[in-house]
């Protein structure tokens, strides 16, 4: 997907993902070497992005199976439509012969059959990225039936047939880690940890997001994120929710959060009632507002 590490760097930069050097380095080795890779840490940390910023730099499209609890095969490659079916066997019926032994060839064909994201992913002659997010919500069993695909670089569908990959695809496989990926899958993939990023990295990804702001503004929502983060909140704040506070702050014609700002900032900031209680608190916001801005000098330090 990429011939140099160097295009990588660049393609992940110009799509607005700040990676450090590790992070190319393995991406860029996983996709020479057709390996999943499986990305853990908290949620909103830039999992999910980092497989889009792979996408982007590839020029390619993704292809996303979003795991949830009572998820199945057929949601995860598909099935046929009975439908079409149905009414493929009536219009047979009726015309005047009727083969039904070829019949039966043709209503198990690909034709009738509706690919979910896991075929779509390895029937284009160029490879996309298959993103398989949040894992962790499902059981062994469904890990199981990805092993085939992983391995082998087919799926075995019954009735139509085992469907080979004219394409290997980028495949990154997150966790939020609510429940441990078990181990067949882990020694298929190579491992990143990702963590919410540290202000001198998260001020640089806001300047990616809002060029025409100043140095200290992204150093302060890098500030604010890191204070929040460390608030023990009920719901931090993923990098996303931090780029929509600058952008909000950037339409307000705000360069900095003020104590005096906490009413009108709560909606952005506080997504739970539990949290928007702790912020109510008499002197929480102030106090967070004055450990905000503790990290904010601390990132205009190291801030180049």
């Amino acid at each position: 997907m990429f011939s140099s590490h160097q295009e990588l760097e660049r393609g992940l930069r110009d799509s607005g993902y700040v990676a450090d050097s590790v992070t190319v380095t393995t991406v860029y080795l996983a996709s020479r070497l057709h390996k999943p890779l499986l990305l853990e840490g908290p949620a909103g940390s830039g999992k999910t992005q980092l497989a889009y910023a792979v996408a982007h730099a590839a020029h390619t499209k993704v292809e996303r199976l979003q795991c949830y609890q009572g998820i199945n095969e057929e949601k995860a490659i598909g099935k046929f439509d009975e439908s079409l079916q149905r009414l493929f066997v009536e219009l047979k019926v009726n015309s005047s012969e009727t083969d039904w032994t070829a019949i039966r060839v043709e209503l198990h064909g690909s034709d009738f059959f509706h690919a979910g994201p896991l075929l779509r992913a390895i029937e284009p002659d160029q490879p996309c990225v298959l993103l398989i997010d949040e894992l962790d919500k499902v059981g062994l069993e469904f890990e199981a039936m990805l092993l085939e695909l992983l391995s082998a670089w087919q799926l075995s569908v019954p009735k139509l047939g085992t469907v080979t990959a004219a394409s290997i695809p980028f495949v990154v496989l997150t966790s939020n880690e609510e429940r441990r990926i078990g181990d067949p899958l882990r020694r298929r993939s190579f491992y990143l940890r990702v963590e919410h990023p540290t202000a001198e990295r998260e001020a640089e990804i806001v300047a990616l997001r809002t060029p025409a702001s100043s140095r200290e503004f992204h150093a302060g929502m890098a500030g604010l994120a890191k204070a929040l983060r460390g608030w023990s909140m009920e719901k931090p704040p993923s990098i996303s929710e931090i780029l929509d506070l600058a952008q909000a702050l950037t339409v307000l014609g705000e360069e900095r959060v003020t104590p005096e700002m906490r009413d009108l900032l709560l909606p952005l900031l506080a997504k739970t009632e539990a949290d928007r209680k702790k912020l109510l608190l008499r002197d929480g916001f102030a106090s967070l507002v004055y450990d905000a801005q503790q990290h904010t000098q601390e990132a205009l330090r190291s801030v180049v």
